[in-house]
């Protein structure tokens, strides 16, 4: 959101104009370049946010700039650094180069940061001349916070002269302080497990911001990579934005983690949040979206009294990037030569051949049924596992693959999908088809916990109710992530019923059933069948909130990532061809009509077998291509 007004509050003598800038869930998103399609992507990334930066530090000398974090992995470009280039010694991380050449003053991590592992990330951070810090991932619990033995540091105390109104000197220390989701230890366990302890966000604030003030600081700003969701602290909640910004002494709140923008609309109405005034329990605070897309903006008015530095007006704004600054300019230099290197390194990578394909590979409709870009994922893993029960003389249950949709649209918008053409598969279509460094999982569930892993994935849709027209039928507020469809398996699923699970995993209504039918080889699965089912480290670490007991039920482990699978298969087949055959479908819903939003390039896999009847109503304002689904 961009504010029509200027910051309105002048300086005066005594006073001084404080601008923090934050940028988070950049994902390694730093060259204006799209490289699953290998394509100029103008306007995208840290070295375009350069000229807005520069921009906005030109206004007020008294300007710190700040990362909330997820800043080492999330494309093409940060897999080849921690595969086939690694920080060392003498080599700094291309991304931390890129931020010390845009002149950091510090940062702290998000939960994608540790996928790598514990090593590359102490590395990449030694590389750093800016503080990282992060309070509430340790290397070992203590009595108290204070008492943990940290991973780094939890806090730093930056000591900086600004000019007051009347351009006298004022001497602040501003002290900054970093948290992340506690959830961390579990989504990754298989690299984390016995080196790190996690310790809830609010908690461990409430325990270092007096300990801050003690040791002088005038203003504190958290670094928190936290969404922002309920108003009341529970322990070990992920998005504690709100309940953070409530703590005593926390003067402003940088947050991040869930991709959104804040000042902004999408938070309406939540308690404890302002979206207009741009505050979270009456604090200023930010969020700026995903991959360079915002820059968080905060402008404080401190006054001097009794000796102490206080905030006495604000403004809060998550700025875009304008059209003039949209490349960075001459700002941009610095961060575009900080990561050259690894830049071309990267492109030749992921234009290296690895197979063909014979069928086109697609995400747009996978909440409505068949999805060829899932199936080959879903292929590949039921391949290897397989090959591993051979290997191993097992002949026991039937095996299935879980995948679900990583690009469906929803906040990437409505490019946000995979859409490979038949033909050659390089490096950057796998990449494209999963995103994630997640290592493969087999697991053996019963028929009954096979029934809730369903239950709780069709959450994704809304309640459709018979006889309405236009409904939409995505709830927006579900990631696509965690819209598991298990391979091998054919299962209905009945929109007209309510979800069992909410949007976040919580059982919603105790009695709901939405998913029926569950068969497989044309016989229905009851509660005491088991089943194999090769899934993620993401899932069996917790990740999703499912109700199944994942990591009790893991039999398999190997050290191999589910990407790495992916590429394997099809290099040893050189040839693929997946068909876009149905797993599941919507169940008829009597008189009713539903609204589906995909990308435009769906229109181009209308003729796919096994979609329901669409009615095309054109674009959207935001460039989906509208469809009415007849139920």
């Amino acid at each position: 959101m961009r504010h029509t007004q200027p910051f309105p509050a002048r300086a005066a003598a005594g006073q001084v104009h404080l601008r923090l800038l934050s940028t988070t869930d950049l994902h390694m998103q730093v060259m204006p370049h799209d490289y699953y399609t290998d394509r100029p992507a103008p306007g995208r990334g840290l070295a375009a946010l350069a000229g807005l930066v520069a921009t906005l530090r030109a206004e007020t000398s008294n300007t710190l700039l700040f990362d909330v974090g997820d800043m080492l992995q999330g494309n093409p470009l940060g897999d080849y650094v921690a595969r086939d280039a690694g920080p060392c010694a003498d080599r700094t991380h291309p991304m931390i180069a890129a931020m010390n050449a845009l002149g950091y003053d510090a940062a702290t991590l998000g939960n994608h940061d540790f996928n790598y592992g514990l090593d590359f990330l102490l590395a990449a951070c030694a590389g750093a001349s800016f503080p990282v810090v992060l309070a509430n991932i340790v290397l070992k619990k203590g009595a108290t916070p204070l008492d943990d033995t940290p991973l780094l540091p939890p806090y730093r105390l930056l000591r900086r002269r600004f000019h007051d109104g009347a351009g006298e000197p004022a001497d602040l220390t501003i002290g900054v302080f970093g948290v992340a989701p506690p959830q961390i230890v579990e989504w990754d366990g298989a690299i984390l497990e016995g080196r790190v302890r996690a310790r809830d966000i609010v908690e461990t604030a409430r325990a270092w911001v007096p300990e801050m003030r003690r040791a002088g600081a005038d203003i504190i700003v958290a670094l928190a990579h936290t969404g922002i969701g309920a108003a009341r602290a529970s322990r070990g909640m992920e998005n504690a934005a709100v309940p953070l910004a409530a703590v005593r002494g926390v003067d402003a709140v940088l947050a991040g983690h869930s991709h959104l923008v804040f000042p902004g609309s999408h938070h309406a109405g939540m308690p404890g949040v302002d979206t207009l005034g741009g505050t979270l329990h009456g604090k200023p605070a930010v969020m700026g979206g995903y991959g360079g897309s915002h820059l968080g903006v905060i402008d404080l008015l401190l006054d001097q009294r009794r000796g102490r530095w206080r905030p006495v007006a604000h403004l809060s704004e998550a700025r875009g990037l304008p059209a003039a600054t949209a490349s960075g300019g001459p700002a941009a230099d610095p961060v575009v030569r900080a990561v050259a290197r690894a830049h071309a390194g990267t492109l030749a990578s992921i234009r290296r051949p690895v197979g063909h394909t014979d069928k086109p590979l697609f995400s747009h409709f996978a909440p409505l049924g068949p999805a060829p870009a899932l199936r080959l994922v879903a292929e590949a893993k039921l391949a290897y596992l397989r090959n591993l029960l051979r290997e191993a003389g097992d002949t026991g249950p039937p095996a299935l693959a879980a995948v679900a949709p990583f690009k469906a649209g929803g906040l990437g918008g409505p490019m946000n999908y995979s859409d490979i053409a038949a033909g050659p598969l390089a490096l950057r279509h796998l990449a494209d088809l999963y995103h994630y460094p997640n290592a493969l999982r087999v697991v053996s569930v019963t028929g009954a916990e096979i029934a809730e892993w369903l239950e709780r994935a069709a959450g994704l849709f809304n309640r459709i109710l018979p006889g309405a027209r236009d409904q939409p039928l995505i709830d927006p507020d579900f990631p696509s992530y965690n819209f598991d469809v298990l391979h091998g398996l054919s299962y209905v699923v009945d929109v007209a019923r309510p979800s069992r699970y909410d949007a976040r995993g919580r059982l919603a209504h105790r009695g709901a059933r939405r998913v029926r039918d569950i068969c497989h080889d044309g016989r229905p699965v009851d509660a005491e069948d088991r089943f194999l089912v090769v899934t993620n480290s993401y899932r069996t670490g917790g990740g999703g909130g499912f109700p199944v007991p994942f990591a009790r039920r893991i039999v398999h482990a190997p050290a191999i990532l589910t990407r790495d699978v992916l590429t394997d298969h099809v290099r040893r087949r050189q040839g693929v061809s997946p068909e876009a055959t149905p797993v599941w479908r919507l169940a008829p819903c009597a008189g009713a009509t539903a609204i589906f939003d995909t990308g435009p390039g769906a229109r181009a896999h209308l003729g796919t077998p096994g979609l329901p009847s669409l009615q095309d109503l054109g674009d959207t304002a935001e460039g989906f291509a509208r469809f009415r689904v007849t139920l």
